[in-house]
């Protein structure tokens, strides 16, 4: 029996872990990666205490901050199911049954799928949703970026440095996201703005060839070697069916982080808290470690 289960290991996972091991609780962390979205950055520059870090960097922080505690962490091993049970909760994995007094979610999100013709085919044959990942193999190429946020702007000043010409693909009429990435995005020479977009196909043989869109209400396809998507994110929270939601998915808390299940509580980019941030999310899930402190201390 564990005091509390941590389901995900990103920056609201790690950071309740470490508030939980030194609430002397014992905790379990469950997840299917370390680092989450934080990962997937390549600078960071809006985390107190870091003029700059990449996303490995912080990451391999947490995970050293967390083993310092000895805080048993599963990797590889997501959460498929939760159900209530007579003492507490039963968390399923593809390899076991855990049982705990409290649980705290922090799965944080995913990529959301653009869903048109080619898109399935294509992924991993030039279709990718991070362009830190993927976005080395597409050096000296021609690249079409899907979005006008923040994340497709970090992804173009990214493909800036390495690609050959990079088309930003946005449905907006103008660029979002952040002022200062937006201007040097929008002054690039390699940088060409197409708005008021919608993606038609993404085309190919056995590989990625061409994107076809219609943009201010003209056809035109466009050849290209890769294609980053970044239109945005979904909750990771299908296995949370007792939990409720609300109309974007997001896991529905209070101020003091419970979610409608008592004893349950949620933290991160899986809520609905406002603020999708790295530092956000870990202040979240300290919130929500002390708030699982403060319940297993009244069942004793």
């Amino acid at each position: 029996m564990y005091d509390v289960i941590i389901i995900g290991a990103g920056p609201a996972g790690m950071t309740a872990a470490v508030y939980s091991a030194r609430q002397k609780l014992k905790a379990l962390v469950l997840t299917d990666n370390i680092g989450g979205q934080t990962l997937w950055s390549t600078e960071i520059r809006n985390y107190t205490g870091y003029n700059l870090i990449s996303g490995f960097e912080l990451t391999e922080k947490f995970k050293k901050h967390v083993k310092e505690y000895g805080v048993e962490l599963k990797e590889d091993e997501p959460a498929l199911d939760l159900e209530i049970d007579r003492d507490g909760f039963i968390v399923r994995t593809k390899k076991e049954k855990y049982q705990t007094k409290t649980i705290i979610v922090c799965t944080g999100k995913k990529s959301r799928m653009l869903g048109v013709g080619g898109e399935e085919r294509f992924r991993g044959k030039g279709v990718t949703y991070c362009s830190t990942c993927d976005g080395p193999l597409f050096a000296g190429k021609d690249v079409a970026i899907i979005g006008g946020g923040n994340s497709a702007l970090n992804a173009a000043l990214q493909m800036i440095e390495i690609a050959s010409k990079v088309y930003l693909i946005d449905a907006n009429a103008e660029l979002g996201g952040e002022a200062v990435a937006r201007e040097k995005v929008k002054t690039s020479p390699k940088v060409e703005h197409i708005g008021s977009a919608i993606v038609e196909r993404i085309n190919g043989s056995e590989f990625v060839a061409s994107i076809s869109i219609t943009a201010g209400g003209k056809k035109r396809k466009i050849d290209v070697q890769g294609i980053i998507i970044e239109i945005g994110y979904t909750p990771s929270v299908e296995f949370a069916q007792i939990l409720a939601k609300n109309k974007d998915n997001e896991i529905i808390i209070n101020n003091k982080s419970e979610t409608n299940i008592p004893g349950i509580f949620a933290a991160g980019d899986c809520t609905d808290v406002f603020g999708k941030q790295i530092i956000v999310a870990a202040g979240e899930g300290a919130k929500a470690s002390i708030a699982a402190f403060k319940y297993v201390s009244m069942k004793r």
